[in-house]
């Protein structure tokens, strides 16, 4: 029988630690680029996509029947116009019909959910000094349970007449949003929560307390600006 030579471990060529690096870097770079270059590529896409989605829920939900819109940003607690991508992330949608009246302000707001962040939207009404719709744009709250507060009807009927009415100067709410156990809602400006998603539901519920108490009274110093803003061509 033929005797097998064996070659020591120490005399194996080894693959080259530089060039193993070099090859993972090189992959990496290429990787990051691609990355970058779609990111690149889809992002208008993905603005306009946001911004027809806004529009639609502005027009159709919180503001039923308005038009047009003049975006607004807060800056020491006077409004100031915004546009193009600015105004995907403004503060403030002045609303407006096709006879160029102010149909209502919609406010965008946010805060903690139960899982991560609630982003939503709601339409005000100087006139009727209430809440008059509402829209969550995003969150991730647990299916079938949490996600009531998009869908749940007798929930969003919170939203249809909510009283946010100020004090005679204009310098608070009257009667702060509060929240109560499903059913037992016996003032307007109470939120009924939800049985099953009562951490969701509470969270919207102290996103517009929060949002009502700082935002209200700036819209009512600031109407007349609303009223007779130049009416957008868009």
């Amino acid at each position: 029988m033929a005797e097998i030579q064996t070659q020591p471990i120490s005399e194996v060529p080894q693959a080259s630690s530089f060039h193993m690096i070099a090859a993972m870097g090189g992959v990496g770079f290429l990787a990051g680029i691609l990355i970058v270059l779609t990111y690149q590529l889809t992002l208008p896409v993905i603005n306009k996509n946001k911004a027809v989605y806004l529009e639609k829920a502005l027009f159709n939900e919180v503001i039923k029947g308005a038009t047009h819109k003049i975006a607004y940003k807060i800056e020491d607690s006077n409004l100031v116009e915004v546009t193009g991508e600015a105004a995907m992330n403004a503060q403030i949608y002045a609303c407006y019909g096709e006879d160029h009246h102010l149909m209502g302000v919609a406010v965008a707001a946010s805060g903690q959910g139960f899982q991560e962040l609630i982003r939503l939207v709601y339409g005000y009404s100087p006139e009727k000094e209430a809440i008059i719709g509402l829209k969550v744009l995003e969150s991730k709250e647990t299916p079938g349970l949490g996600d009531k507060i998009e869908k749940d009807p007798h929930f969003l009927k919170n939203f249809e007449a909510l009283d946010v009415s100020l004090t005679p100067d204009k310098s608070r709410i009257t009667h702060p949003i509060e929240w109560v156990k499903p059913g037992e809602k016996n003032k307007p400006w109470q939120i009924d929560t939800i049985t099953g998603a009562t951490i969701s539901s509470t969270a919207v519920s102290k996103i517009l307390r929060s949002s009502t108490e700082k935002v209200i009274p700036i819209i009512a110093r600031h109407l007349d600006q609303l009223k007779t803003a130049d009416f957008p061509a868009n």
